[in-house]
């Protein structure tokens, strides 16, 4: 089986489970074209160390990018910049490396220990 993503002007629209041959006798009347994407990848990297396909697996809601044949998830805070070689979003301060849990403060534009966050 694998997946495939209905996009339509760069947003993807679905995300379905098929097995390839499917395509051959379906019909789909409706705008867009059907991509196939990788459950196993992210950020160009395949987590069972298969071949990345698309840099991620692509959901309802996100971008693709076809000049770069990428998906990449909608920008999580505007301060947030697109790091065009693995198709994840950076924030403009690295993320604490102490084993603790932190959460983005746009306003701040820092990172917010999990507890003092709530």
């Amino acid at each position: 089986m694998g997946h495939y993503a209905k996009v339509l002007e760069g947003k993807v629209i679905q995300v379905i489970v098929a097995e390839p041959d499917f395509f051959d006798s379906f019909v789909d009347s409706t705008p867009g074209e059907w991509v196939q994407t990788s459950y196993n990848t992210h950020g160009g990297e395949h987590l069972l160390g298969g071949t990345p396909l698309r840099y991620s697996f692509a959901g309802v809601g996100w971008n693709y990018d076809r000049e770069a044949d990428a998906f990449y998830s909608p920008q999580p805070f505007p301060s947030w910049t697109l790091n065009t070689e693995n198709y994840l979003w950076t924030a403009p301060v690295v993320y604490p490396d102490d084993g603790q849990d932190y959460i983005w403060n746009e306003a701040e534009r820092q990172w917010v220990l999990l507890q003092d966050a709530e």
